[in-house]
């Protein structure tokens, strides 16, 4: 079995010898080499000690998660956020596909995150176009937590060949296809992404994105029509036609209303 050197970098006391105790009993593939409870004692740490992974708190005293990441080369790492924050964090941690771990930490969570992770630092190993990826997708998720921003504007879409960055305001529509989600662009090929469609509607919360059946996610931005013709659809401007579920019909309807408005 593979061994990956992890540090643990949390302001708190208990909560790092608690995570500790987890990963020893659940993840027999980490080994903590470091435990540090300020950023400072940690890029001490990484001079001394060759890291595979960090278990980064966000929110801590004098220096956050977010101010240490910039100081250190963060690409060549596996970053894992352990974080009590609150639901616009994880929407925006969601949509850079980093991994994360809310507090107080459940064993299979941890152990799913761990593994997916080690996955994904693999692959950032044999391929420099995955590690950069990576680095935008974390340069990405800095920028939304320093602005406040609460509307996402670029995601990390994970598909069949690893990871890539898209922007939000390009995305016409997506369309369910069992676990995985078809993202239909402007002027782009589709992508599949390997993220049910529940998943993109947890992320995707900015006003211009409404759900028109249990299948189908629209851009408002990209509605050219709405047709009852033989049935409800949302006509889109490159000519695509897609069902309106009679239960959303109403709902569309007033979005589609409050939406004209607030972009007049």
């Amino acid at each position: 079995m593979k061994r990956y050197q992890a540090l643990i970098v949390d302001d708190e006391k208990k909560l790092r010898t608690s995570l500790e105790l987890l990963l020893a009993k659940v993840c027999p593939e980490i080994n903590i080499c470091g435990s540090a409870d300020s950023a400072n004692k940690a890029r001490e740490m990484l001079k001394s000690c060759e890291v595979d992974f960090i278990f980064l708190d966000i929110s801590m005293p004098k220096e956050d998660g977010f101010a240490f990441l910039r100081s250190i080369s963060k690409e060549n790492y596996a970053v894992i956020f352990t974080t009590a924050y609150e639901e616009y964090a994880i929407q925006a941690i969601r949509a850079s596909a980093i991994d994360y771990l809310l507090k107080p930490i459940n064993a299979n969570e941890l152990k799913g995150a761990v593994a997916k992770a080690i996955l994904h630092h693999e692959e950032r190993r044999s391929k420099t176009e995955a590690k950069e990826i990576y680095r935008e997708s974390l340069e990405n998720l800095q920028e939304l937590m320093k602005s406040g921003q609460e509307k996402i504007t670029k995601i990390t879409v994970p598909d069949q060949f690893g990871f890539r960055v898209v922007n939000v305001d390009d995305l016409m529509y997506l369309e369910a296809d069992s676990n995985y989600t078809n993202l239909h662009f402007q002027g782009q090929n589709k992508i599949v992404a390997s993220r049910s469609l529940g998943e993109f509607e947890k992320i995707l919360l900015n006003p211009e994105f409404f759900k028109i059946h249990r299948s189908t996610i629209i851009n408002l931005n990209f509605l050219k029509a709405y047709s009852s013709y033989e049935g409800d659809f949302a006509v889109l401007t490159d000519g695509t036609e897609l069902s309106i579920s009679r239960r959303k019909l109403n709902e569309f309807r007033d979005a589609i209303t409050h939406f004209s408005k607030s972009v007049r």
